[in-house]
């Protein structure tokens, strides 16, 4: 099995991420704010996710995160500003412009399908292990 980490720093905008395997670096990710895991308003709850491929008219091949709780359709997508085009999912990006933005998420995007669309083509699982450097309760 393949296991992704996708370490979070959290800003009042927006969360910036990387994406790392073997701590190797793979791409950085973006996100929205942490609100409480409110439905299309906050990034989902860190914890470990496993990976599915998906496939939809608007995103083509993509993945999926199963079993994240209270949450339906949270994807690994392409986007460059979390609070435009964000509603919970987790884009991979280039280059981290600001809270909650990138650029270049699709070429990053198409990096991380690369290594992972492989192994799950095997039958193998992908999990992504989602923590962070500071604790979420460190402004309380």
């Amino acid at each position: 099995e393949m296991e992704l980490e996708l370490i979070r720093t959290y800003f009042p905008g927006g969360t910036n991420g990387e994406i790392r395997l073997n701590d190797n670096r793979i791409c950085n990710s973006i996100e929205l704010p942490w609100l409480n895991n409110r439905n299309q308003l906050s990034c989902i709850p860190e914890g470990r996710y496993e990976l599915m491929i998906r496939y939809s008219h608007k995103f083509h091949w993509h993945l999926q995160l199963k079993n994240v709780p209270g949450r339906d359709l949270i994807l690994i997508h392409p986007a460059n500003d979390a609070k435009r085009e964000l509603k919970g999912c987790i884009a991979p990006v280039s280059l981290l412009d600001g809270p909650g933005r990138g650029s270049k998420s699709r070429i990053a995007f198409e990096n991380l399908l690369g290594i992972v669309f492989p192994i799950l083509d095997q039958n193998k699982p992908v999990f992504i292990k989602i923590s962070s450097l500071q604790s979420l309760h460190s402004s309380k």
